[in-house]
């Protein structure tokens, strides 16, 4: 198992940007595959918003956030990113880090064992 925590939401106008961290510990990072998740609201299911392979050569993106947001893995600092630009109140939720078995089975929820606790983002002006 890899314990995960995630590090850099806030509070951000329409059009800014963030970066998330998500330092892993435990295994070797580069046999996961990591995903950002978020939830919109309490009792909402978690949706995926970016995944990406153990080495990096797999990336997936929802269709919400294509061309905005970028995801990335330094695997010699057992860290995923994920870049978020032009950020819109609809992506306002708490997002979560969470690594699955490498080759990932799925980018469902079930098919990440590992989750962060979760960082808040709001964007609003």
């Amino acid at each position: 198992q890899v314990l995960l925590e995630e590090s850099g939401g806030g509070s951000v106008r329409p059009g800014g940007s963030l970066r998330l961290s998500c330092a892993a510990s435990g295994r070797t990072f580069s046999t996961y595959g990591m995903g950002w998740f978020r939830r919109h609201a309490p009792g909402k299911e978690r949706e995926v918003v970016a995944a990406i392979s153990g080495s990096g050569d797999k990336i997936y993106y929802a269709d919400s956030v294509k061309g905005r947001f970028t995801i990335s893995r330094d695997n010699a600092q057992n860290t995923v990113y994920l870049q978020m630009n032009r950020l819109k109140p609809e992506d306002t939720a708490v997002y979560y880090c969470a690594a699955g078995e490498d080759p990932l089975s799925g980018l469902g929820v079930a098919d990440f064992g590992s989750w962060g606790q979760g960082t808040q983002v709001t964007v609003s002006s």
